[in-house]
């Protein structure tokens, strides 16, 4: 009976709670995934010095009222213009809010920007659970100017984009976010029906996306030999069997050890599996 109850209140919540809840949630969920080779678990801090698990929840949960602004402002029916300005305003909010919440470090800058189009795709299309259409509906929004967004940010990623060649997480979502689509929720539904655990299947995901992703959070830190190391070393976990097996757990581990050695994190990698998270929330569990 009490569970049905907390179900029922659950509901009862606005639109944009619940979705900002989910957002949350699949933020949670993307940090304590262990064992994840580079990135902060619930082990520890990976090739990190300054993240840990508890600053990370910490601040996701900073962001919450953020994502609720956000999704507040796709259920509005704004003009898609105006609706890409308004968010990245809120976008910029959340970042200071962010800032202040984690005493300057730099936790969730790009899970910002992919989860806040999604969040708002989402609130937009409140009858659409396919990821495909939200992912796609975001990435019209990723691709329309901000009159008032700064034209450089200096950032570590913008940096890698420039020098290395590639998209980056401006890049990825202005496709619609493939990588995601094609690559991290395909291996997650396999994971799924091969009958391998929760937490097998979204470890499989990741791999899936760093195995193809030019990470620039890699490429920032270790340059192009770096991001070789993982998309390969990713890709051998794979094909060992993935996450589920002796052999890939094998590969699993000898990949961190070359990433700790390297002093490189997979974290745009990790910023889609938890913009995978959220897509998938949205598909199996009910919003409104």
């Amino acid at each position: 009976m009490r569970t049905l109850e907390l179900a029922t209140a659950a509901l009862e919540r606005p639109t944009a709670v619940r979705l900002a809840d989910h957002v949350v949630a699949a933020l949670i969920d993307e940090v304590t995934l262990t064992p994840k080779p580079g990135l902060v678990d619930f082990r520890g801090r990976g090739a990190h010095r300054d993240l840990s698990w508890p600053l990370m929840c910490h601040s996701a949960r900073s962001l919450h009222p953020s994502f609720v602004a956000m999704a507040e402002a796709g259920e509005a029916g704004l003009e898609p213009l105006p609706l890409r300005e308004r968010i990245g305003a809120i976008g910029r909010e959340g970042e200071a809010r962010m800032m202040r919440a984690t005493a300057g470090v730099n936790t969730h800058r790009g899970a910002i920007w992919a989860l806040g189009l999604l969040v708002t795709a989402a609130a937009a299309l409140p009858a659409e659970r396919r990821a495909e259409r939200i992912a796609a509906r975001a990435g019209v929004l990723a691709t329309l100017p901000d009159r008032f967004g700064p034209r450089v940010t200096g950032h570590k990623g913008e940096r890698a984009c420039r020098e290395h060649g590639v998209g980056g997480a401006r890049g990825q979502a202005c496709a619609g976010f493939p990588q995601v689509i094609r690559a991290a929720l395909p291996a997650l539904r396999a994971s799924r029906a091969r009958g391998e655990g929760e937490d097998a299947a979204r470890l499989n995901a990741l791999f899936a996306v760093m195995a193809s992703l030019d990470d620039t959070c890699v490429l920032a830190r270790g340059g192009a030999a770096a991001l070789t190391t993982v998309q390969r070393g990713a890709a051998e976990i794979l094909a060992a069997g993935g996450a589920a097996a002796r052999t890939g757990r094998r590969a699993l581990h000898a990949l961190e050890r070359r990433m700790l050695a390297l002093d490189v994190s997979p974290g745009g990698a990790a910023d889609l599996l938890a913009a995978t998270l959220f897509l998938d929330r949205i598909e199996t569990q009910p919003i409104g």
